[in-house]
């Protein structure tokens, strides 16, 4: 994972959702219907849709709207029923890309997410050419900014509450767990006093692939299109990003 900064792909894309406050409620209320449906409605049973409604409320999405995603996915509210689906391909310069999409109508997602790629110099490929190179795994985020968090003892309160590593960048600390462990370690982390900026269940790369500038350019265009679709929830690859 050596040049790949999960933070710095959430940090990017951050920035450039500040002004789309509609669309961000909206894939939250994607992940929460998503989370509630597999689980059950229950936060206290269910630490996916948990982990989901922490971060909704963390950009601001009123309750009721967090309410409403929980109650159509448990089948208390009339509404729309999404379909999960995953694209597989390449980017520009050979970058490995997969697109996590949510959608009630898969043939005009299927589409939106061909042209995209074919728009930015990428190309899709078939389901499980590329997958293989990234690893399922936890993913919490905790920064530091201004350097007041004692390294050692985050590492020990981490590796105690069950996570496999940790790594500091770009400001802040990146801890990997087992995808189900990380429910447990979140809560172990609050309780030790940490503020968690960022966690989820994500696909981490096992290498990364480099390019030349122009590609680079591209790869992020790619990126940006495709973060423009409601219907993307996640997109994950293995470019290298440097400043």
């Amino acid at each position: 994972m050596a040049g790949h900064s999960k933070w710095k792909n959430i940090q990017r894309r951050k920035n450039a959702q500040d002004a789309k406050k509609g669309k961000i409620f909206m894939r939250h209320a994607k992940d929460i219907y998503t989370a509630a449906k597999q689980g059950g409605g229950d936060m206290t049973t269910n630490p996916s849709l948990r982990l989901a409604v922490e971060k909704a409320k963390a950009d601001n999405m009123p309750n009721d709207n967090i309410d409403r995603a929980i109650k159509k996915a448990t089948g208390t509210l009339d509404g729309v029923s999404y379909e999960e689906l995953t694209y597989e391909g390449y980017g520009p310069g050979g970058v490995a890309v997969i697109v996590h999409v949510l959608t009630d109508n898969k043939n005009r997602t299927a589409a939106d997410i061909r042209h995209a790629f074919k728009k930015n110099n990428g190309n899709l490929g078939e389901n499980g050419s590329v997958s293989f190179m990234f690893d399922r795994r936890g993913y919490i985020v905790i920064t530091d900014e201004n350097h007041t968090i004692d390294e050692d003892e985050l590492t020990l309160e981490a590796l105690e509450a069950g996570a496999e590593d940790i790594q500091s960048q770009d400001g802040a600390y990146e801890i990997f767990t087992a995808p189900e462990e990380l429910a447990a370690v979140v809560d172990h982390l609050k309780s030790a006093g940490y503020e968690i900026a960022d966690s989820e269940v994500t696909l981490i790369p096992q290498t990364t692939t480099t390019v030349s500038e122009n590609d680079v350019e591209k790869m992020l265009k790619l990126i940006e299109t495709l973060e423009e679709n409601e219907d993307v929830q996640d997109i994950h690859h293995n470019l290298e990003l440097t400043d």
